[in-house]
């Protein structure tokens, strides 16, 4: 099965059960401008999850880009991926578990012909929070799925959220694919076990609770349903391919790949995998308007892109200038599923091209500082980690080249205490990143909104009196301050950001009623509204307005009038990159 194939299948059949078909979000989130990337199917949809009403109805099923970036250096195994797809369909209020349950085992059953004996599933066990979920294990069981297919587990295993200290949250179902070509691992293999002979497929999530601050659990007045079905891994079990690399999304670029490196996938699977999911990802990001910077989305993009440069030179590809061959390959083959990635086609190969050469070069810089540690190391032969560490983090050095160059002249690399450092540099990316996830999520707190409604005031700010075709490229928000990112070649001056202050203030004196219509994307753009993103707009969108002030597709969370954000002030001005600035910025009464 092709890879449209299957999200025309997934999408076509909850289509057939009255759900509207939403196009995918922006990687870089909308509704939750605190986290840095779109990382699950639901990711967008928090709002109406939450109660607010969505455009399309409350039934919805959509293909969902997302990027996930804990992991980044276990890419290269068979599993971890930074970029991949959910396959999801909701329900916002509308049915529940019986339906559910029914509608995903008809799809796995009658489209995609897999047989109960094949499957297996899991329900929630129950504790001191919420009963054992036996529903849900008779409903399966409804559907032909044996006794002995479907397990208890656990809290850490079968429940989802909330996503922050309170919020919505409840039980879940995982279903697995039971691999007949694998044997279990013992007598305990259960699914979730890493041997293999299980692979999740498909998670669904009955969101039925309310955690309150106490840690109180009470049923919510909304019940939700919220799935996701990876596409990757649903197209491997439905290929019968060993792991994803091998699955038609991969096979024209690992092809490439090959072309331009001489060698064969199977001479080095690492090098190829790294190379392909990490190009794979920055095509996407950049294509959302990400550009490679030293902090935040920007700073991942760049990790990406010279990761990948790295494991090219490995394959003995030593020239810059061919990731964008690569790049070509997935603007070419993904595009009919997402067309701005043709539509942004120069902008994503310029800006990796570009961003290759720097590294090339900062690659020459570094081998002058490794010379200037062989040389400082005095009769020392084994060089400390923490150099080699800096070496990697300032100039991308990995630790096999640093440790090939020491050997040459005679060296040795301190490489425990490397690793240590290194494990302590990725767990606190990993925090960061799942810290970030976790507060965005559920932060639509007074503060966030009233920033939110300032990030609009801003815009039109900026647009108003410096340059109308200034966009924005990229927010983020913290219930502290708003940061905000927009394309112009020059740094405004400080009377320009006086201006600026006092176009936003003048704008809340006026307490201007903000006012949420819904409306085709067609009558959005005959009122001129702003969107960021327009590829993500499904049939309908919300329109904030605020006066003759500002006019934008948005989903949310903003104030009802514009006095209730007291004051605005500008806290400084930074340069991001090439062409683009950013604003930082606090709401609330100044005297």
């Amino acid at each position: 099965m092709e890879a449209q194939e299957l999200r025309d299948a997934y999408v076509n059949f909850f289509k057939s059960k009255g759900h509207a078909h939403i196009k995918s979000a922006s990687l870089i989130p909308e509704n939750d401008p605190t986290v840095l990337f779109t990382t699950a199917g639901m990711h967008p949809l928090v709002p109406y999850l939450l109660g607010e009403k969505h455009p399309a109805g409350t039934r919805l099923t959509d293909y969902q880009k997302c990027v996930r970036t804990g992991d980044i250096e276990d890419v290269g195994d068979a599993s971890h991926l930074t970029f991949f797809e959910m396959l999801g369909n909701w329900s916002l209020g509308d049915y529940f578990k019986k339906e559910s349950i029914a509608w995903s085992f008809e799809l796995l059953r009658d489209v995609l012909h897999l047989t109960p004996d094949q499957l297996a599933v899991t329900a929630f066990a129950g504790d001191e929070d919420a009963p054992k979920d036996e529903e849900t294990a008779q409903l399966w069981e409804a559907q032909g799925i044996a006794k002995d297919h479907i397990f208890f587990l656990p809290k850490e295993d079968n429940w989802w959220g909330p996503a922050g200290q309170t919020g919505p949250c409840g039980p879940d179902t995982e279903i697995f694919f039971i691999d007949k070509t694998k044997k279990p691992c013992g007598p305990e293999c259960r699914p979730g076990c890493h041997c293999g002979y299980y692979t999740e497929i498909w998670n669904n999530v009955f969101m039925q609770y309310f955690k309150d601050k106490d840690g109180k659990f009470t049923p919510l007045k909304q019940k939700n349903v919220d799935t996701g079905m990876g596409l990757e891994r649903a197209l491997r079990v439905l290929c019968g391919t060993e792991t994803v690399y091998e699955t038609p999304l991969f096979t024209g670029i690992i092809g490439k790949i090959e072309e331009l490196s001489g060698k064969k996938y199977a001479d080095d699977m690492k090098a190829f995998r790294v190379v392909a999911d990490h190009l794979r990802a920055s095509t996407f990001l950049i294509a959302d308007g990400v550009v490679p910077t030293k902090m935040g989305a920007g700073y991942i993009l760049r990790r990406l892109i010279r990761r990948a440069s790295r494991y090219m030179s490995s394959l003995g590809i030593e020239e810059s200038g061919h990731m964008k061959d690569v790049a070509q390959v997935v603007i070419d083959e993904y595009s009919g599923a997402y067309p701005e990635l043709k539509q942004n086609e120069q902008t994503i190969l310029t800006t990796i091209t570009e961003e290759e050469e720097k590294f090339h070069k900062n690659l020459r810089k570094g081998m002058r500082r490794f010379e200037e540690m062989i040389a400082n190391n005095g009769d020392a032969k084994v060089l400390p980690g923490d150099k080699v560490f800096q070496l990697f983090d300032t100039f991308g050095f990995p630790i096999e080249l640093t440790k090939e160059l020491a050997e040459e002249r005679g060296f040795q690399v301190d490489v425990d205490d490397f690793n240590g450092r290194f494990k302590q540099h990725q767990e606190t990316s990993r925090m960061d990143t799942n810290q970030t996830f976790k507060g965005g999520l559920a932060d639509h707190s007074e503060e966030t909104t009233k920033l939110h409604t300032a990030t609009h005031l801003l815009n039109a700010a900026l647009r108003t009196l410096i340059d109308p075709d200034i966009r924005q490229k990229g927010s983020n928000i913290t219930p502290e301050r708003l940061r905000f990112d927009f394309n112009i070649d020059r740094k405004l001056t400080p009377e320009e950001l006086a201006s600026i202050e006092k176009y936003v203030n003048d704008a809340i004196k006026a307490d201007i009623p903000v006012v949420c219509e819904e409306m085709t994307l067609e009558e959005a753009r005959a009122r001129n509204a702003i969107g960021v993103f327009d590829s993500k707009y499904g049939e309908k969108v919300k329109v904030y307005t605020m006066g003759d002030v500002s006019c934008e597709i948005c989903g949310g969370p903003h104030v009802q009038h514009t006095g209730e954000l007291q004051g605005f002030k500008i806290q400084k001005q930074e340069n991001v990159a090439a062409g683009v600035k950013r604003i930082k910025a606090v709401v609330g009464k100044f005297d």
